[in-house]
């Protein structure tokens, strides 16, 4: 079955109040997203992959170690990103539920200090990629950041919130100020609840 892109859970203006505009999705959701979908279709199409589920997809293809991850994996892994991502923010400000907030201060130490690691996660990485709250196979929450389209499933960690640190993700709200558009992502965009709901 070929994959599709899911609409946005919003509309495309939803969060212009809270820093990122609908000109950034029209970019970022149907163009870039977009594409990732269409060339992954088409690369997947006739291969032993064709069928198998994204996630299978995106474990079986990845290669531990390599930067230069082959096409498949690179649109695969882009598009499940990209699913979450949308996902993980919202145009109504939440507040961190209880349960959410006692697991990140236990392991952190307060919620200013996991939203300092996570800010420099993302600011601290070279080039294209993402960073990452996970929940890893012990059940700790840390902090990650990966490369290019690397994400925690291929670690076997659960992705609890992911923010893209590509350029197209910030670079028409926020030009080249990549630590401010990651503040503004923690404080004004990241829907709590649902960040919650993937413990």
């Amino acid at each position: 079955m070929a994959f599709t892109l899911p609409d946005l859970p919003y509309a495309h203006d939803a969060l212009a109040a809270h820093g990122m505009s609908a000109e950034t999705f029209e970019y970022h959701h149907d163009i870039h997203h977009k594409a990732y979908v269409d060339n992954g279709n088409k690369l997947i199409a006739g291969t032993e992959w064709e069928g198998k589920s994204l996630e299978d997809i995106i474990t079986g293809t990845y290669q531990a170690g390599s930067v230069a991850q082959n096409g498949i994996f690179n649109n695969a892994s882009q598009h499940w990103n990209h699913m979450q991502f949308w996902e993980m923010m919202g145009p109504n400000k939440t507040a961190m539920p209880s349960e959410l907030e006692k697991a990140i201060t236990e392991s952190f130490g307060s919620v200013d200090k996991f939203k300092e690691e996570f800010g420099a996660a993302g600011a601290g990485q070279f080039g294209s990629g993402w960073c990452w709250l996970v929940k890893d196979k012990d059940g700790a929450l840390k902090v990650t950041k990966t490369e290019n389209g690397v994400n925690p499933l291929c670690f076997g960690q659960t992705a609890l919130l992911g923010c893209d640190v590509w350029e197209h993700s910030y670079y028409i709200d926020f030009r080249n100020k990549r630590p401010a558009y990651l503040t503004n992502f923690l404080d004004n965009l990241v829907n709590w609840e649902n960040v919650t709901s993937r413990l």
